[in-house]
């Protein structure tokens, strides 16, 4: 347990992390589960995970994230399930693997409850004040500089800066600096790391307007209610009442949580633009800040603004608009699909031309940000840099966009960090384990040219990444390192063994027909014919072991396809390696590879510009070293 504040090189943190955002707070708690001592430095304490666009959780892939998240011993799953107003499954026509739970969270409960989770947390100290920049030995990072002049050590640093690096946000010919309305600017840390050699680029993002709802005329606008039966996102039924976060005693201080049974769900809303919309933001393209060039960073191809919707799908007669409340407790609602640069008075104009939205009052504006990122393909797969030592990258500032593509970025970094301090071999995360193994390859092994959000379709061996079968593909993860509480560990072995047990009962039990039950499940019949033992049991292993068996041969073959790349996983490429010079190796592929720093050799097949003659030159070489 820590003893206070330390400022003194002799007495260093072992991890300390810098911002309060989803990948800072998934860092510093998962630092502290692998045992560090944790400094937590945030601009303002009263933002530590704040949803500073959609108030949202989950979605396509990203479902699948958070839940893997949780699996690992993360907070985001139990966060939203505690704070969430309204749940929805997606895709839920279709088959499993492409299945995602998605929550609208209270914005301001999602909030607090993390900041409290982290200050019940004794092995995290939380302080406020901004980090200006970085202290280095030689070509290691052993603590940071802030804007108090108070300099804090630490045997590893997670920068987790989110927009804030040399942010400039945008709203018409109106420029200022600021990574969220109402926030500082982090501008130090930039010249620090391209003192150090890292190499930065501009990206932008943006967020719509928030309006008052008792002015939405919600009668002539369409309901979208939540799931009757939802599907959330913590494996609470591998939990005891002792791991979840619903009683807490620290001397003194006692802090109750409600279980949120039986939840309250609050209904969303849908419109769409008109003819009249696309016309106001044409006429007034030469007032946004993207179109007159004010704006040199890439958006995201994903979630374009408003002005980009139109100017590329021109044809189309309107765009669908959700109205989706912010949280219980407040009438702000998030206009999600309309996020903008144009000028408020353009803004106005273009909420009013939406049916719902005529009378609509604007209480935040819409603003587009532009900031500084750290070309990801300069990090291990550790998430550590290839640059200086025992520096950390998690979140936007690796390019990606998304709460869940953040969390899961500083969950690992706060794993290895941590690891790293207490002198433990870090871990990597692969691409037949799961979205974040998918994650984090495509960010340090092709980079990326726009904000990136994870998609289903990133991943190769998707069929095996179900979400419900989450905690059990990082069983061997969760065998080896200590993220979850051993209760919870055993309970997930036990599952997994109940599992296997009743597959193998389903392929060795006959009906009267001849037929097993497996075949009869492949057949497409329901489970209501199948033993009352089974139809007992707990719905999310129901839903397993029927996958299991239903998708039997499409599992396999994804199975076989991942020990055909084994052999290239499973030939390291030592950092010392020298690219140059190579007989047969082509230019572009040495000087990619000698950037990227692929660790196994599988690595450097998915490099963009390596090819297959490539890699047989370096298979040849490779092989000769280990003779």
């Amino acid at each position: 347990m820590n003893s206070g504040l330390r400022t003194h090189k002799n007495s260093p943190y072992d991890v300390i992390v810098c911002g309060g955002g989803h990948a800072g707070c998934e860092a510093a708690l998962a630092a502290s589960r692998v045992g560090a001592d944790v400094l937590m430095l945030t601009g303002n304490l009263d933002t530590i995970a704040q949803m500073s666009c959609n108030p949202a959780i989950g979605g396509q892939a990203k479902g699948q994230i958070v839940r893997e998240i949780d699996a690992l011993g993360g907070e985001m799953a139990l966060n939203t399930d505690r704070t969430a107003i309204q749940f929805k499954l997606l895709n839920s026509s279709k088959g499993p693997a492409v299945q995602a739970p998605r929550a609208q969270c209270d914005k301001k409960a999602y909030q607090l409850r993390i900041k409290h989770v982290i200050e019940l947390n004794p092995n995290i100290t939380m302080f406020q004040s901004l980090v200006t920049g970085l202290i280095f030995e030689k070509d290691k990072c052993v603590g940071v500089k802030t804007n108090l002049g108070l300099m804090f050590y630490g045997k590893s640093t997670v920068v987790t800066t989110g927009t804030f690096l040399r942010a400039l946000m945008h709203v018409g010919k109106e420029t200022s600096e600021g990574g969220r309305l109402g926030d500082h600017v982090a501008k130090g840390l930039s010249v620090d790391f391209i003192k150090a050699g890292i190499k930065l680029e501009r990206f932008k993002t943006g967020t719509p307007p928030r309006l008052l709802g008792r002015s939405i005329n919600f009668n002539i606008t369409e309901i979208q209610h939540g799931d009757k039966n939802p599907t959330k996102f913590a494996f609470y039924d591998t939990r005891s009442n002792n791991d979840v976060f619903h009683v807490e005693q620290k001397g003194r201080w006692f802090h109750v949580e409600q279980n949120n049974n039986p939840l309250e769900q609050i209904n969303c809303w849908t419109t769409r633009t008109t003819t009249k919309t696309s016309q106001i933001i044409s006429d007034n393209l030469h007032l946004s800040p993207l179109y007159k060039g004010d704006i040199s960073g890439t958006g995201p191809r994903y979630c374009p603004s408003i002005e980009d919707k139109i100017v590329r799908f021109g044809d189309k007669d309107g765009h669908k608009i959700y109205l989706e409340p912010e949280g219980k407790n407040t009438d702000e609602w998030y206009i999600n699909g309309l996020s903008t640069s144009l000028p408020f008075d353009v803004q106005n104009r273009v909420v009013h031309s939406i049916p719902g939205l005529e009378d609509a009052i604007i209480i935040r504006p819409a603003y587009a940000v532009e900031y500084d990122y750290a070309i990801p393909t300069q990090l291990s797969s550790t998430l550590e840099s290839l640059k200086v030592e025992s520096l950390y990258f998690a979140g936007q500032i690796n390019g990606t966009s998304g709460y869940e593509e953040a969390g899961a970025q500083g969950l690992v970094a706060g794993i290895n960090s941590a690891r790293k301090a207490l002198g433990e071999n870090q871990v990597s995360f692969g691409r037949d384990e799961g979205y974040i193994g998918v994650l984090i390859d495509d960010l340090v092994t092709k980079g990326t040219t726009e904000p990136y959000r994870m998609f289903t379709s990133r991943a190769e061996y998707r069929l095996l990444f179900n979400h419900g079968s989450s905690e059990l593909r990082y069983l061997p993860k969760l065998e080896a390192i200590s993220l979850v509480p051993k209760n919870r560990l055993e309970a997930i072995k036990q599952k997994m063994k109940t599992i296997n047990l009743w597959i193998d009962k389903l392929h060795s039990l006959r009906l009267p027909c001849g037929s097993t039950f497996a075949d009869e499940m492949k057949r497409g019949k329901g489970i209501d014919f199948l033993p009352d033992e089974f139809n007992k049991l707990h719905h999310e292993i129901r839903s397993e072991i029927s996958y299991r068996v239903i998708y039997e041969g499409y599992l396999n073959r994804e199975l076989k396809n991942i020990k055909k790349f084994d052999n290239l996983e499973n030939i390291s490429i030592p950092k010392s390696f020298k690219y140059d010079s190579i007989p047969g190796l082509r230019k572009e592929s040495g000087e990619k590879l000698s950037s990227i720093r692929p660790e196994t050799l599988a690595q450097a097949n998915r490099i963009s510009g390596v090819n297959p003659s490539d890699i047989s030159v370096l298979m040849v070489l490779l092989s000769k070293r280990k003779q």
